[in-house]
């Protein structure tokens, strides 16, 4: 009665939301949000905000009546689509010269923000971007680095990106902290000629412009320093012959076909053709003299930092990672210097290599213990035009679009968590491999269980408590509420190792049903069943939940999932909240350092594991009821049987940890965890009745032919005898 009830109540709710989809909200939300928010508290030193104007609209702050900045919406500017799939709105605030004032995050969907983190790191996150000039953002003066908020770590990430990015538009829109617009190209547009790959030595590459040249001796870095106006700067001369160079330093575009063979070599050229990734490009660097143009900083702090390259807006630190050292140039009269070095720029950057650039050196000079003067001298470079072809701007203006668009976040995730991708993706191989040879490993029952309890302990601690790549109802509900209001792939790309293993679950459901994931993959799963196994240790008495208790009960999991589902149709802020009813961020993603309330409610739900196997599991899990609906669409049935189960053995039905099987024999495929014990039993002969029936057997007849051939040695040692 109350399952169809439920169902009605479903059914319900989804005619309800198809027909509101329609009637969504169209339209800059910055008016809605201005209206509930106090002046001061988005921006401090306004009295007043102007009705939001323009496209994208920004509302003008002014103070006495003198305009001091704007305010905007980032989701205005850009696409701010969170891990939910939906919008994170966040108001910016930024001054006349550019400089943010203050940054609020007014309405969100994430879910691990909503119910996982406290608001106060993700506010702390936010006070980091008050000051932040946009403009020396842009033109590399002013570094910028986030905190990353363990466990938000995708949306953390996207807020940045969205914060910035608009700043940016905003500040080139209204020509803030000098920023100017972009404004597009109508002239021939310059590319690489990949097909252009002759070799030439190294005066040509000179006297064509492929090598730039820059040149300082110790005369004209002391004159240098003299102009810069720094009294102190004169008080510490670079000692020696006025003629020694200080610094002498080389650059060439080697990922120009050209330029790169006849620099690098074949070999060492076909070596960085290998290691570049699209959308990178290749400088090569060299150098002499007292002064090196590398440093020593990089072995410390793995940054470059005497010199950056400056391309239009785009500034570029190299790290030593992007950094490979040579020890000469390969062009024939090529000079032998100490310091020779590609370095790569990275594919987001979008750094072209047929526009021109320049090479900002950076010279310091200490004037006293704590105290350094620096100069900065500049080294120009642009690709010779006969290594570069000319299209027209409209045939070009499509690829243009395309190269110029910011690379998805989701495609830094998946870098950024390289080695997890690569960990979780040898465990799901050996996952695999357990199930597609399961007959061999049931055979052995020591192993089969050592083998169970090491998966169990690495599920709980790396793919868990390290990785933080627990699986929730929310993910089901927002992969839901995606399909039914616009499904994109890159809400569900940004977290790699969820995406992998719901790749995994879907597989698996095919083949075994839900069990693969609840029975060994899921981190709060295998501490329920570690703390069981820890309990028996100290001989904890387990209960056996009587069957028509069992029967009726795991519905309640069920009952919680159509519940939950019901009130993400209505409001999936709401259903996310809801779905604390999972202790799993308590548990796995926080380790229960959460408020009091939170821990409790985990503990209450795992000390009765203790007593009752797989507990949660078994009678509450709303994740473990949204698997098992689809999971009875598996394709095999690989879990063996014999007539005798059941009737009148019920040895694996005593002793199946969650009771997934039936008195009668049959194994629910929607309860069961694929653990494989009633597998190990199936074949022991020491432990199933039938098996034990077969020994017997086998043994009997082993020793009646024993027997018969016992009497017939006898009878041929009599006739031996007679025969003597």
């Amino acid at each position: 009665m109350a399952a169809r009830i439920g169902v009605k109540l479903l059914l319900s709710l989804i005619i309800i939301q198809f027909f509101s989809i329609g009637a969504a909200h169209a339209g800059s939300e910055l008016p809605r949000f201005l209206d509930t928010i106090s002046v001061q508290k988005i921006f401090p030193d306004a009295d007043k905000i102007a009705t939001p104007e323009g496209e994208p609209p920004v509302a003008a702050a002014f103070k006495q009546d003198k305009q001091i900045g704007f305010v905007f919406l980032t989701s205005d500017y850009v696409n701010t689509t969170g891990y939910s799939g939906k919008p994170i709105h966040q108001l910016v605030a930024i001054d006349m010269q550019g400089i943010i004032q203050k940054v609020l995050l007014v309405e969100h969907h994430e879910p691990i923000v909503l119910v996982g983190i406290p608001e106060a790191q993700i506010t702390a996150v936010l006070k980091d971007y008050e000051g932040l000039d946009v403009g020396k953002l842009v033109r590399g003066s002013q570094d910028h680095h986030i905190d990353i908020v363990t466990g938000a770590t995708v949306t953390v990430m996207v807020m940045d990106d969205n914060i910035l990015r608009s700043a940016i538009k905003v500040a080139r829109n209204y020509g803030l902290s000098g920023l100017e617009a972009e404004i597009k190209q109508t002239g021939p547009i310059a590319s690489v000629n990949t097909e252009i790959s002759t070799i030439v030595d190294w005066q040509t590459l000179v006297n064509e412009g492929s090598v730039q040249h820059l040149k300082i001796t110790l005369a004209q870095i002391n004159k240098a320093f003299e102009a810069s106006g720094e009294p102190l700067a004169l008080d510490f001369p670079e000692e020696g012959d006025a003629e020694e160079v200080f610094v002498e330093l080389y650059a060439a575009m080697v990922s120009v076909p050209s330029i790169g063979r006849s620099l690098l070599g074949e070999n060492e050229y076909r070596n960085l053709q290998k290691k570049l990734q699209p959308g990178e490009q290749a400088i090569l660097l060299a150098g002499e003299g007292r002064f090196s143009f590398k440093g020593s900083g990089y072995v410390r702090g793995g940054i470059f930092d005497r010199f950056q390259v400056i391309q239009g807006d785009t500034s570029v630190r190299f790290h030593d990672k992007y950094h490979k050292r040579l020890r000469h140039m390969a062009a024939e009269g090529a000079p032998e210097l100490s310091d020779v070095g590609i370095f790569r720029t990275a594919a987001n950057l979008k750094f072209d290599a047929a526009s021109p650039w320049k090479l900002e050196l950076l010279v310091g000079r200490e004037i006293g213990p704590t105290k350094k003067v620096f100069l900065t001298f500049d080294l120009n470079y642009s690709t010779p035009e006969k290594y570069l072809i000319f299209t027209k701007a409209e045939a070009a203006d499509a690829a243009s679009d395309q190269s110029n668009k910011p690379e998805p976040i989701w495609k830094k995730m998946w870098q950024l968590k390289t080695f997890e991708v690569v960990v979780l993706g040898l465990a799901l191989g050996v996952l695999t491999m357990i199930f597609f040879f399961q007959d061999w490993l049931v055979k052995r029952p020591i192993l089969a269980d050592r083998v169970r309890l090491g998966f169990l302990t690495f599920t709980l601690v790396i793919i868990g408590w390290y990785f933080n790549a627990q699986l929730s109802v929310v993910n089901i509900l927002a992969m839901f509420n995606a399909l039914i209001s616009g499904f994109d792939w890159a809400y569900f790309l940004m977290e790699p190792l969820v995406f992998i293993l719901w790749g995994s679950v879907a597989a698996a459901l095919l083949f075994w049903g839900r069990g693969p994931y609840c029975g060994w993959l899921c981190p709060f799963g295998a501490l329920q069943e570690l703390l069981n196994r820890v309990a028996k240790v100290f001989n904890v008495k387990q209960i056996l939940v009587p069957w028509f208790v069992h029967e009726r009960i795991w519905t309640f999991k069920y009952l919680i999932f159509l519940l939950l589902f019901g009130f993400s149709l209505y409001s999936l802020e709401w259903a996310e909240r809801l779905a604390e009813v999972e202790p799993f961020k308590t548990a796995i993603i926080l380790k229960f350092v959460r408020e009091w309330p939170y821990v409790i409610f985990a503990l209450a739900v795992l000390i009765p594991g203790l007593f009752i196997e797989r507990f949660y599991c078994r009678y509450l899990c709303p994740m473990g009821a949204a698997l098992a609906i689809p999971g009875r669409m598996r394709m095999f049935a690989w879990l063996k049987r014999y007539k005798e189960c059941g009737t009148p053995c019920q040895r694996c039905s005593n002793e199946c940890m969650v009771q997934a099987i039936h008195p009668e024999g049959d194994i629910n495929v929607n309860e069961c965890l694929y653990c494989l014990h009633c597998q190990v039993v199936y074949t022991d002969d020491q432990a199933c009745p039938v098996m034990i029936q077969k020994r017997l057997k086998e043994e009997r007849r082993a020793v009646r032919t024993a027997a018969v051939r016992g009497n017939n040695e006898s009878a041929i040692a009599v006739e031996l005898k007679k025969e003597k």
